[in-house]
């Protein structure tokens, strides 16, 4: 038995834990936030706030910390343990821009391996998971513990002049966050990482950390090679990591979970290039925010160019002249993405009678990003294709008229197959190309439906949940041995 990894702020978070808070008794697991801010700022800001959305603190520090305590105690009906789970945090300045900032962020403070209760041998897990599984504090057994179990960091300034400037966590209970992020949702997901939704393993080059696969490792399977990761090379491993959508969570709670959870029909491009065959065939794309809903038949049309128009500000972001109406009108559109929102290039592509649109994302990478925006009066579908595609799919385009491509497009849903599983039925999990250290493997595919907690971007249409049938989450821990 051995811990495997602790952080180097153990003795700080040691001498702050008579200001930890408890979660009242009768949960399956007890919570205990320990606050680790200095005086005056993070949890013990004083300034005087009005309640909001069932948060009924009167300073702003009270209220950062009613919710964590609120997001706490969701996990603590959730899971079961005789050991007390502890998680560090702070809600100190972080860097930002008045553009971007870094919102915080979460994981295992300790990883353990050897110890009496793991299920595989030489195999590393979360502290958390590893206490439940040895039914005491395994931090108490090292000379330099005891330690927490999960360490939290979050942006006190953000929404401030030059932080991220006018967009803030919301602060009340009741998701009712508007256009800000909800700091509830965002807590859930940072914990879950913190309980053990997340490898070790180095997605970049595949590595081990400290030469032992993660637990999380066992449940990786890649559809291509048809091997999970616990039985592939370092460099099998880098290589599934960007494998886009055919790397899959093979645990049996997910599994049985996924047609409770996710809703039938996986979006799809599918084409169908009679002048270049190379080009026919399924493209993965990013879901949009707005418009009609992916269906089976799904739109079929000419996939058509939006092209640039004299005097216009961007690729379809003026109402169309006569040739690119003429183009669109009864096809499906196909434009460049940049200079003005998705909302308004799909507005003016549907004005001109276009039945769908297709956007061409402008970096490379892979899956392409979603497309956020908000237009009730948008009808058609329009989903997002990677710049690699869209280049293939321009290069296939044989003009026989302003009417016709050669390229004929269908902007639907294969039936048969969930949003965000593949043909087994087994969860997506999130390797883009290129890796995106932190994020990929260990989040699910963006493309599931609907969205998910432990996706890498936070949705506004999340729930204060994580559990089926709604949310995944909890699934994936149970597989991990919670």
């Amino acid at each position: 038995m051995m811990p495997a990894w602790r952080s180097g702020v153990a003795q700080l978070l040691v001498a702050a834990a008579l200001l930890a808070v408890g979660l009242p008794a009768g949960a399956a697991a007890t919570f205990q936030i320990i606050n680790i801010d200095d005086p005056g700022v993070g949890f013990n800001d004083p300034t005087p706030a009005a309640p909001v959305g069932g948060n009924t603190g009167t300073t702003r520090g009270a209220q950062r910390l009613n919710v964590f305590m609120a997001a706490a105690s969701t996990w603590g009906a959730t899971l079961t343990s005789p050991v007390t789970i502890y998680i560090a945090a702070s809600f100190a300045p972080l860097t930002c821009t008045p553009t971007s900032a870094v919102l915080g962020a979460a994981g295992a403070y300790g990883i353990w391996t050897d110890f009496p209760g793991a299920a595989h041998a030489n195999t590393l897990y979360p502290q958390a998971l590893a206490n439940k599984l040895a039914g005491q504090d395994l931090s108490l057994l090292d000379p330099a513990g005891p330690y927490p179990d999960i360490i939290a960091f979050f942006n006190g300034n953000l929404g401030q002049a030059g932080c991220l400037t006018g967009l803030f966590f919301y602060l009340g209970l009741d998701n009712n966050h508007g256009a800000n992020i909800d700091l509830y949702t965002v807590l859930l997901h940072e914990f879950g990482h913190g309980l053990g939704f997340q490898t070790f393993t180095d997605e970049s080059t595949g590595a081990y950390f400290a030469d032992l696969p993660s637990i999380w490792d066992y449940f990786i399977y890649d559809d291509t090679q048809a091997k999970s990761w616990v039985a592939m090379t370092q460099s099998e491993r880098m290589i599934s990591a960007i494998n886009v959508r055919k790397v899959v969570w093979s645990g049996a709670n997910v599994t049985s979970a996924v047609p409770t959870v996710l809703a039938l029909g996986t979006p799809r491009l599918h084409v169908d290039s009679g002048p270049v065959p190379s080009a026919t065939g399924d493209y993965p794309v990013g879901p949009v925010s707005f418009g009609a809903m992916l269906a089976s038949p799904g739109v079929s049309g000419q996939l058509m160019p939006v092209i640039a128009q004299p005097g216009g500000t961007g690729p379809g972001c003026d109402p169309y002249n006569a040739v690119n109406a003429l183009a669109v009108n009864g096809n499906i559109a196909l434009v460049d993405r940049g200079v003005c929102p998705f909302a308004v290039k799909a507005k003016n592509a549907q004005n001109a009678g276009a039945r769908g649109v297709v956007f061409a994302n402008n970096v490379p990478g892979s899956p392409p990003p979603g497309a956020s925006g908000t237009d009730p009066t948008v009808v058609i579908p329009a989903v997002v294709i990677s710049l690699a595609d869209a280049n293939l799919l321009k290069a296939a385009l044989v003009y026989r008229s302003r009417k016709t491509s050669g390229v004929v497009a269908n902007l639907g849903v294969n039936a048969g197959q969930f949003a965000g599983a593949d043909t087994l039925g087994r969860m997506l999990l999130f390797t883009p190309n290129p890796v995106q250290p932190g994020s990929s493997v260990s989040h699910w595919d963006q493309i599931a439906t609907p969205n998910q907690l432990m996706e890498p971007a936070i949705n506004a249409d999340l729930q204060h949940t994580v559990t089926v049938p709604r949310d995944m989450t909890f699934q994936l821990l149970k597989d991990i041995g919670w």
